[in-house]
C-alpha cells in the first residue's frame, strides 16, 4: 500500500481536498484496476475526501470477481460469504488532473479486504505488483518498465457488422501522420490530453491498419509506468467517448485487419539507478543478469501467456498468418518476430522488449507476472537458449494457442502461481473459464453466415 501511515493520509488527502477545492475542482475520481484492468471506482466531493482517508472508498467485494458479462464467480469473495465489502485505499501520490473533465481529478486506489485487518486483497492487480517490486527491491533490484500500447479508434455506424465502423478505412501501412490520415486531429488531442495528464506521453503514430494508433510512453519504475498505463487506457478511452467515438484496446476486433498489441521493454537498476542489464565488456552488451531474467520470462512464457493473452480475442490476432507475434518462447538480438527482442540500444537504453502482449492485457499484472518470472531466472542463474536470427520461429518451447491451454500453463506453473498469489491463480484462472464457458455456448457471426442458408 502507500507509504503514508493512516494519520498522515489523512493529513495529506485534507490538505489536498483544501489544493483542489481552491482550483475549483469539486469532484474527485477515485479509480482502481479491476482484474480485467478495467477502471472501476467512485466518485466523491472533494471536501468529503480526508474522510476516506483510514479505510478508503467501500465498494462489493464481488466486482473483483465478476467477469465483463457481469457475472460474479461463487466464491467466498461473493455470495458465498453474503457479498462482503472490500475498500479502495486512496494512494495520495497519485493525483492526475484531466483536462478533458474540468471539475475532476483522479486518484488512483489499492484494494484491501476489511475481513483482513485492511491487508491487500490477494488478487488487487496493483498490490500484486506491488508485491514483486518489493521482492526485487529486497535484493537491491529495482524495476524500470516502459509499455507500447496499440489502439483501434472506432466511429459508429448503424450500417457495420457490430455498429461501429474504423474511423479511418484505409490501411496505411503505418507511420503516417497528419489531417489527411487523421481528419479529427484524434492523435494530436490524444497526445496533447495525456501529455497534460502527467502520463509521461512523448509520441504517437498511425499503426498500420486505418484507424489504428500507437502512443509511447517514457520509461519509469514500475509501479508509476503501470500506473501511466492503465490511466492512458482509461483517458483514451474517455476522450474517445466525448468525441462519440470509441477506443478499443482489444487484440482483434477485425478479421481481415492488423491485431492491437502491448510491448512491454524491462530493465533493472542498482540503488544508484545503474543498469545492471548492460555489460559494456560483453560482447553483446548483456549482464549475466539481463541473460538469467530473460531466461527466467522464457521458461515461465507458457503460463505467462494467460495473463499477457487474456481472452479469447488475444488467441485470433496470434493466429493471424500476417502477426509478428512468435509461436514460441524465443528471443533475438533486434528481432521482432521474437517472443523477447533485445533492442539495440546499450549502456543505460539496455532492456529485454517482451513482444507477446495483448492490448487488452491489464498493465499491472502484465508487469507483475513478467518480474516474477524474471526474478526467478535471476535467483536460479538460468541461462537462456541460443538466440534466433531471421524468421525461424521454430526454436523455444511451443506457445499455448488458446485460452483454455493458457489457464492450463498458469496452474500447471506452480512456481509463478506461488509468486503471483495462489488465490489469484484461483480466482483469476475461475474467471478466465468461466469467459472461455460463455464463449464455447455464443453462436458467432461467422456460424449464422456459415451454416443458416444451406445447411
Amino acid at each position: 500500500m502507500s507509504d503514508s501511515t493512516p494519520p498522515a493520509r489523512a493529513e495529506r488527502l485534507a490538505a489536498l481536498a483544501d489544493d483542489l477545492s481552491g482550483r475549483g475542482i469539486d469532484l474527485v475520481r477515485v479509480l482502481w484496476s479491476d482484474l480485467h484492468g478495467v477502471a472501476r471506482g467512485k466518485e466523491i466531493a472533494t471536501a468529503e475526501l480526508p474522510h476516506f482517508a483510514d479505510h478508503g472508498v467501500a465498494f462489493c467485494q464481488a466486482l473483483m470477481v465478476t467477469d465483463l458479462g457481469g457475472n460474479p464467480l461463487d466464491v467466498p469473495e461473493s455470495a458465498a460469504s453474503g457479498w462482503p465489502d472490500a475498500d479502495a485505499l486512496i494512494d495520495p501520490d497519485t493525483l492526475a488532473l484531466p483536462g478533458y473533465a474540468p471539475g475532476i481529478a483522479y486518484l488512483l486506489a489499492e484494494v484491501t479486504d476489511p475481513a483482513a485487518g485492511g491487508a491487500p486483497l490477494g488478487f488487487d492487480p496493483r498490490s500484486m505488483l506491488r508485491g514483486q517490486i518489493d521482492r526485487l527491491a529486497a535484493r537491491g533490484l529495482h524495476p524500470v518498465v516502459a509499455p507500447e500500447l496499440e489502439f483501434y479508434l472506432l466511429r459508429e455506424d448503424a450500417t457495420a457488422t457490430h455498429g461501429w465502423r474504423r474511423y479511418l478505412d484505409r490501411d496505411t501501412a503505418g507511420y503516417v501522420v497528419g489531417t489527411a490520415y487523421d481528419p479529427d486531429d484524434m492523435l494530436p488531442l490524444l497526445i496533447r490530453e495525456c501529455r497534460a495528464l502527467g502520463l509521461q506521453v512523448h509520441a504517437g503514430f498511425q499503426e498500420f491498419s486505418g484507424g489504428q494508433y500507437e502512443i509511447n510512453q517514457w520509461h519509469g519504475p514500475a509501479l508509476g509506468a503501470a500506473d501511466r498505463a492503465f490511466l492512458f487506457k482509461y483517458a483514451v478511452k474517455e476522450i474517445a467517448a466525448k468525441r462519440g467515438m470509441r477506443a478499443t484496446f482489444m487484440g482483434k476486433p477485425f478479421a481481415d485487419r492488423s491485431g492491437s498489441g502491448q510491448h512491454i521493454h524491462v530493465s533493472v537498476t542498482d540503488e544508484q539507478g545503474t543498469n545492471l542489464f548492460a555489460d559494456s565488456n560483453a560482447d553483446d552488451g548483456l549482464a549475466p543478469l539481463a541473460k538469467s531474467f530473460l531466461a527466467g520470462v522464457l521458461e515461465h512464457a507458457p503460463a505467462l501467456m494467460a495473463v499477457l493473452n487474456p481472452t479469447v480475442n488475444a488467441f485470433k490476432r496470434l493466429a493471424d498468418p500476417g502477426s509478428l507475434a512468435p509461436v514460441t518462447a524465443n528471443w533475438g538480438y533486434d528481432n521482432r518476430l521474437a517472443f523477447a527482442r533485445i533492442p539495440p540500444e546499450r549502456g543505460h537504453g539496455t532492456r529485454v522488449e517482451v513482444r507477446i502482449g495483448d492490448g487488452a492485457a491489464n498493465p499491472y499484472l502484465a508487469i507483475a507476472a513478467l518480474l516474477a518470472a524474471g526474478l526467478d531466472g535471476m535467483e536460479r542463474d538460468l541461462t537462456p537458449p541460443p538466440p534466433i536470427a531471421g524468421a525461424r520461429g521454430d526454436d523455444g518451447a511451443p506457445l499455448p494457442t488458446s485460452l483454455g491451454a493458457a489457464l492450463t500453463a498458469l496452474e500447471t506453473d506452480k512456481l509463478l502461481a506461488q509468486a503471483l498469489g495462489d488465490r489469484f491463480a484461483e480466482v483469476f484462472t475461475a474467471l478466465k473459464r468461466q469467459e472461455l464457458a460463455r464463449f464455447d455456448r455464443a453462436v458467432t457471426d461467422w456460424e449464422f453466415h456459415e451454416y443458416s442458408w444451406m445447411l
